[in-house]
């Protein structure tokens, strides 16, 4: 089973919509039981409360449900987890301070590692923009997620 953590910011916008989406995608393809998914944020801001209002309902309006609570990376999670996937540098940035060993730094990647029309882009974060910003979003990380599925599954098999 390949562990699979999403990171950004507070956890309330784009990881949580990547770990569902992620989610989503593994069920259609019939693969849920080879991943065990989850997402946090680089704060604590938002420890304990659901993804942002504006998220959940551009997810609720592709027919999806959010329902996870934000919490804050631990150190612990950077063991655990096979993969880490940040939505931006910032992220990323501050995911490798907590690392205290190379083999920690090798597990984190930028969701938009495989993406064909900008490779290792960030995920712009909708959080002061409209409406149109969180759809943008979802549509980059649902993208973004089945480039991550395959290729999980890919490894996977080797």
């Amino acid at each position: 089973m390949k562990k699979v953590l999403f990171v950004c910011l507070g956890n309330i916008c784009r990881s949580p919509l990547a770990e569902g989406l992620f989610a989503e995608a593994a069920a259609a393809e019939g693969v849920s039981h080879l991943f065990e998914i989850d997402s946090c944020g680089t704060n604590g801001l938002h420890d304990g409360e659901l993804p942002d209002p504006r998220t959940r309902k551009n997810a609720l309006s592709h027919g999806l449900t959010l329902s996870h609570h934000s919490r804050k990376i631990q150190s612990a999670d950077l063991d655990y987890y096979d993969w880490i996937l940040v939505m931006d540098d910032a992220n990323k940035r501050n995911v490798e301070a907590l690392c205290q060993e190379d083999r920690q730094k090798q597990k984190i990647h930028k969701l938009r590692q495989f993406d064909p029309k900008e490779p290792n882009a960030d995920v712009q974060d909708p959080w002061y923009g409209g409406e149109a910003g969180f759809e943008t979003v979802f549509q980059v990380i649902q993208q973004n997620v089945h480039f991550w599925l395959k290729y999980l599954q890919q490894e996977s098999q080797q």
